[in-house]
């Protein structure tokens, strides 16, 4: 009886260490799931690496986000300079029209009448010294009164060039001859809120003459085209330097200050060509994000030297060679600001804090 029973013991361990190898060697047989299944990719994520923030984004994700880069492209941008520009107040101007008019139209009755008494003092000599035709008396009135003309006109005359000279002075060449001109479209303009006058101020500096043509912001934020007229001989009490009269096609408020950026005259800066594309508003600046790595992206400001439909030329903050996303960079902008750690679970992440 027990040598059975030692039987079937040693029968159950066989079959049970055959059984057991068979299973170990089934699942090594088998594939590995978790070695072939392909790796989830990496979520972007937000880093600081040498005090600058950098947007990471595996390569596989930037494909599937659509994420293009481009390099940066040189060029050249002419050097520029800041001048203050103030609206001048047009009504002087206008109000000094009107007394240039009223003295051109004195000056033009005193002629006429100077030249009556001077032509009826001539007659009353010639008859005087053909026999005392006239009498002495008569002559002396006509010469009088012939005297007495050419002293009102040359009074006159006086007034018109004190008048002409004022406006010279305060307004210069070009407005000063339009306030002469009865037909001066540039005057029509003032009077009728057309047009605006400024007073642009360059740097002591600057030696050359400014641009005829400059171009500032208007408080509206659209581009105005300022021409120019002539230099001012009276300066802006608040402002050092040598200022310029320009004109500017549209009403501006009266007393507005504000600043132009002229462009110097033949001088040119290398520079690099931000693409339109790649521009993003931030925070009321532009910016651009620039691929530092494979899986890297840094946004940087871009500083405008100069700006036309094409992009923005920099003299600063970008290097040649720079690749800069032109496609997606408002996506690395979202991801940048998105709350870094902050569990998702509610709509609006930072009201899960509640």
């Amino acid at each position: 009886m027990n040598a059975r029973l030692v039987f079937a013991a040693a029968a159950s361990l066989c079959i049970a260490a055959a059984a057991g190898w068979y299973v170990s060697q089934t699942v090594a047989a088998l594939p590995s799931h978790a070695a072939s299944a392909p790796q989830a990719a990496a979520a972007p994520s937000v880093q600081t690496v040498g005090g600058e923030t950098v947007v990471v984004v595996a390569v596989d994700a930037q494909r599937a986000s659509g994420i293009v880069v481009a390099p940066v492209v040189a060029t050249s941008v002419r050097a520029h300079y800041d001048a203050y520009a103030t609206v001048v107040d047009p009504q002087p101007l206008v109000d000094l029209r009107t007394k240039l008019a009223g003295a051109r139209a004195d000056v033009a009755t005193l002629t006429g009448q100077a030249k009556a008494s001077s032509a009826e003092y001539q007659r009353s000599r010639t008859l005087f010294d053909d026999g005392h035709n006239v009498s002495l008396k008569a002559l002396q009135n006509a010469q009088a009164l012939m005297q007495a003309d050419r002293d009102k006109l040359q009074t006159a005359k006086a007034a018109l060039a004190g008048l002409i000279a004022t406006a010279k002075l305060q307004y210069g060449e070009v407005l000063s001859r339009a306030a002469v001109d009865p037909d001066s479209k540039l005057l029509m303009q003032l009077q009728s809120g057309e047009a605006s006058i400024l007073r642009v101020t360059l740097p002591s500096s600057i030696s050359a003459s400014p641009a005829d043509r400059l171009t500032l912001d208007a408080p509206d934020g659209r581009p105005v085209v300022l021409q120019k007229l002539s230099v001012s001989l009276q300066a802006d009490p608040a402002v050092q330097g040598t200022p310029w009269f320009y004109a500017a096609q549209r009403a501006l408020p009266v007393g507005t200050h504000t600043t132009v950026t002229a462009p110097a005259a033949q001088t040119s800066t290398p520079a690099l060509l931000i693409p339109s594309d790649a521009i993003v508003w931030y925070g009321g600046q532009t910016w651009a994000y620039v691929r530092v790595a494979p899986d890297r992206f840094a946004r940087r400001y871009v500083k405008p030297a100069s700006e036309n439909e094409v992009g923005i030329a920099v003299t600063s903050g970008f290097h040649s060679g720079d690749q800069v996303v032109t496609r997606g960079a408002q996506l690395l902008l979202s991801q940048e600001l998105k709350p870094q750690g902050v569990a998702t679970a509610c709509k609006d992440p930072p009201e899960c804090d509640d």
